[in-house]
């Protein structure tokens, strides 16, 4: 009898083993997770796969707030999920960057933001590092990239140019910041909306920083967000330096309407929630997959947590 059970007991053992093998490195769906994170305010995480370009990112965001919004809500969404979604990225193995981009690479972002501007901006010894050995042929065609679609001021800053984003995307790929915000947040919005006509707000957002003094607020992108005025580098340079308080940009919004300030703060809260996925940079990307700079896969990417919806909600003490 003790022999059978022991038996038993390996087998369920050996079952056991097996079904950890297969699981392993798998992420199970998850339910959205609630945080207070500011006083009178609740954010609603909603963790999602990967949006690969292609992806119908209406039908998932439909899907996963269906029967969680509430009146008042504010939708947070991320600008980079819903750029490479609808296909808004460049592969940059296939730019021939030209001179200029070359001398940006050499020498602006080697040297004047290498051993200048990176102790003006007070970056950390970290990125200094990173900065003044910056890659010189990938680095190039970046420059070229931001030179193309969003202008030489913008292709001056050391990174997220005019909100290109490199990070939690494989290879050489970049994203471009849409090109119509306002619409992209109107089209979801009325999507919402014919499902659960609600009065709530859907805010497209960059986690690039604007920078708030009292009631003045820069930022180095565009955005459509009335109250925040673009000053690229210089938005950028003054906030790091006199540090003034960063939050992630509000880049559009439809629905009920919000002050700048609700805007920035829905923004700011939305960014803690989700975290930065597969890591800040293209660099901190590379190192948690143990891989060179443009050797992210794809499928290295869907094994980890994404979180581009997350619910502001505010709440009555």
């Amino acid at each position: 009898m003790s022999f059978r059970i022991d038996a038993d007991r390996r087998c369920l053992k050996a079952i056991a083993e097996k079904l950890i093998r297969a699981t392993r490195g798998l992420i199970l769906p998850q339910a959205p997770r609630a945080t207070v994170l500011a006083k009178n305010y609740v954010t609603i995480v909603i963790p999602t796969g990967y949006w690969k370009p292609g992806h119908d990112y209406l039908m998932t965001i439909s899907h996963a707030v269906a029967s969680k919004l509430q009146i008042g809500d504010i939708l947070v969404l991320s600008e980079k999920a819903i750029s490479v979604a609808t296909g808004r990225i460049v592969d940059e193995t296939k730019i021939k960057p030209g001179m200029t981009a070359r001398v940006l690479a050499r020498f602006w972002m080697r040297l004047f933001w290498g051993y200048l501007l990176a102790p003006i901006c007070r970056l950390s010894r970290l990125t200094t590092k990173r900065l003044r050995s910056y890659p010189l042929r990938e680095g190039a065609a970046h420059k070229q990239l931001a030179l193309s679609h969003v202008g030489f001021l913008e292709a001056l800053r050391h990174g997220s140019e005019g909100g290109i984003d490199v990070s939690n995307l494989p290879y050489s790929y970049a994203s471009l910041p849409l090109e119509h915000p306002d619409e992209v947040a109107m089209n979801i919005f009325e999507t919402l909306r014919r499902a659960n006509p609600i009065d709530m707000t859907v805010l497209i957002v960059d986690s690039d920083k604007t920078y708030t003094w009292r009631n003045i607020h820069i930022c180095p992108r565009s955005t459509t967000i009335e109250g925040i005025a673009k000053l690229g580098l210089l938005a950028y340079a003054v906030g790091r330096a006199f540090r003034l308080r960063p939050r992630s940009t509000p880049v559009a919004l439809a629905g009920k309407p919000l002050s700048v300030e609700e805007a920035l703060r829905a923004a700011a809260l939305a960014n803690k929630a989700r975290g930065s996925g597969s890591g800040r940079t293209a660099w901190d990307m590379a190192e948690r997959f143990g891989v060179g700079l443009t050797e992210v896969t794809w499928e290295s990417l869907t094994k980890i947590k994404h979180r581009p919806i997350v619910i502001v909600r505010r709440i009555s003490r």
